[in-house]
């Protein structure tokens, strides 16, 4: 039933948002070069891991650097990148992620490996038993602001208590943090 879902909502959306996200790809490109998309290693269901496709809002090779949090003002997010950051675009590619399977409309948002040690092994299980979505409740309640301890329990609370009702909500939380446009 889920997957329906994703697949009734996301194909239409993919549509109405090619225009949009390939004048996204031209600004990324204008600003900072190619490649326009990145590929980030994430953990899907069952722990399978797969490359989350965002439009890219650093500079190019910025993971050489290392892993680390983004902060307001980092160095590595492009002119380009900040618009996207904050009014979410960047994500728009993760459409793809969806109609692939990889991910879901809504879930928790995929962790990277390392993440796994943020977890009970009871818990990182659970957290794989879902697809991660593009949105989740974390997002949905806190945008970027979130704790790591309050994502850890927004993601595992939905993992919990899922339903298709409850994806409605959060896809309405999701829009209207984003017309607030407040992410960094």
């Amino acid at each position: 039933m889920k997957r329906l879902f994703d697949l009734a909502t996301v194909l239409p959306a993919a549509l109405l948002l090619a225009l949009p996200m390939a004048l996204v790809a031209l600004a990324v490109w204008f600003d900072s070069g190619r490649p326009v998309l990145f590929g980030q290693l994430r953990v899907g269901r069952g722990g399978r891991p797969f490359k989350v496709l965002k439009f890219r809002s650093m500079v190019v090779d910025a993971e050489r650097l290392g892993p680390q949090r983004t902060a307001s003002g980092d160095p590595r997010i492009t002119r380009v990148g900040r618009i996207l950051r904050r009014t979410s675009l960047d994500e728009l590619p993760q459409l793809i992620n969806v109609l692939r399977g990889d991910m879901s409309l809504v879930g928790p948002r995929p962790d990277v490996p390392a993440q796994a040690a943020d977890y009970t092994p009871a818990d990182w299980a659970l957290r794989c038993s879902v697809r991660p979505g593009i949105t989740g409740l974390a997002q949905a309640l806190y945008r970027s602001r979130a704790t790591p301890q309050q994502r850890l329990q927004a993601d595992l609370d939905y993992v919990r208590h899922h339903g298709v009702r409850r994806d409605l909500y959060i896809i309405w939380l999701t829009a209207r943090q984003l017309f607030r446009a407040s992410g960094n």
